[in-house]
């Protein structure tokens, strides 16, 4: 019995030591790789740069006023549409007195010589009737009147000027009542009822009323880094993104390219402008930062791979293309326009054909 255990326990011990014998050899024996395959594809494949940007309003101006005083009533908000012509705001002038002060005495004296002209010219008249003074005599004094006459007009025109900004000739006091200059939206009123304000002129920019600009027609203005401006040109299409509205790209032509580069953080940068092409009823709003892909070259229904397939010995570049299960030869291919992830095929692949890939 105890012979019959031994041997026993000894076949157990044999048992365990091949099973892990055994065991050891299956795990240090290399699985066979199993690589993927892929297949030439149809698609377009477009080869662009970028540049960052916004989109504003190609006509865009500031409303400024005539005359220097105070906004006393404002008309519009901004988002109203306005008409050429159409009331912004009215300005209420605050006359300078040492101004206001002459313009007054200048009128008392135009009254007082008026006054002494008329008697001269009625006395002489009378005596013209009576032929006592020849007629040249008379002309003079009556050419006197109408010039006082004259002069009074004007000093109570000044005066009117200074205290209210237009004559009663002008019918309506143009200069005080601020008007758009052109159709579009009031993008800002940046002033208040009760607020100075301060006339254009050579001098100073003035006060500005309001920002209008014309809504229907945008470009967008952007910046392209000194390595990739020789490779545009004017005419160019660009596939705007603006970050405002994801779920649209806007097309737009490239236009001007400024000849000039500015330093920004140690780049050179150029200013680019391209007209943004808008669909009927489609509106975008001034300042919506963007980001444009310029199309430098573009091809549509091409046969096309991924470009992490090829592989290159030298300058030649090629495949592995599957004759076999799991067996592949060396296709050399050639190949055309790539956009950095998808390249074109010109020679050398059909889409039937299957490509190694990454392994399993």
């Amino acid at each position: 019995m105890k012979t019959a255990l031994k041997i026993l326990a000894a076949l157990l011990v044999v048992g365990v030591f091949v099973g892990t014998l055994f065991y050891l050899y299956q795990k240090s024996q290399a699985k066979p790789v199993v690589f993927d395959t892929a297949n030439a594809f149809k698609t377009d494949i477009i080869r662009k740069t970028v540049a960052t940007g916004s989109v504003v309003p190609r006509r865009e101006i500031e409303i400024k006023p005539k005359v220097s005083g105070i906004i006393e009533e404002i008309f519009v908000e901004p988002g109203d549409y306005v008409k050429k012509d159409q009331l912004i705001a009215r300005v209420k002038i605050i006359p300078d007195m040492i101004n206001l002060n002459n313009a007054e005495s200048r009128v008392k004296r135009a009254e007082i010589a008026l006054e002494e002209a008329k008697k001269n010219y009625m006395r002489y008249k009378e005596l013209f009737a009576q032929q006592v003074i020849p007629e040249a005599e008379y002309l003079t004094h009556e050419i006197a009147w109408k010039t006082a006459n004259e002069e009074l007009t004007t000093a109570e025109d000044n005066l009117q000027l200074i205290r209210e900004g237009a004559t009663k000739k002008a019918g309506q006091t143009t200069n005080t009542l601020i008007r758009s200059t052109l159709n579009g939206m009031v993008l800002v009123v940046p002033v208040e009822v009760g607020k100075s304000v301060i006339e254009s002129n050579t001098f100073n920019d003035g006060t500005t009323i309001a920002t209008i600009a014309d809504m229907g027609e945008m470009v967008f203005e952007g910046k392209v880094d000194e390595s990739e401006v020789g490779k545009i040109k004017e005419g160019m299409e660009l596939i705007l993104s603006i970050g405002a509205i994801d779920q649209e790209k806007f097309t737009a032509i490239l236009e001007r390219i400024s000849p000039k580069g500015v330093e920004e953080n140690g780049a050179i940068q150029f200013e680019i402008k391209a007209d943004v092409r808008l669909k009927e009823n489609q509106f975008i709003r001034s300042g919506y930062s963007a980001n444009a892909d310029i199309v430098l070259e573009r091809k549509n229904d091409v046969l096309a791979i991924n470009e992490s397939l090829l592989k290159f010995d030298g300058d030649t570049a090629y495949v592995e293309v599957e004759t076999a299960p799991q067996t592949y030869e060396k296709r050399i291919v050639k190949t055309g326009l790539s956009d950095g992830l998808v390249i074109e095929v010109l020679e050398g692949l059909s889409a039937d054909d299957k490509i190694k890939a990454a392994a399993k």
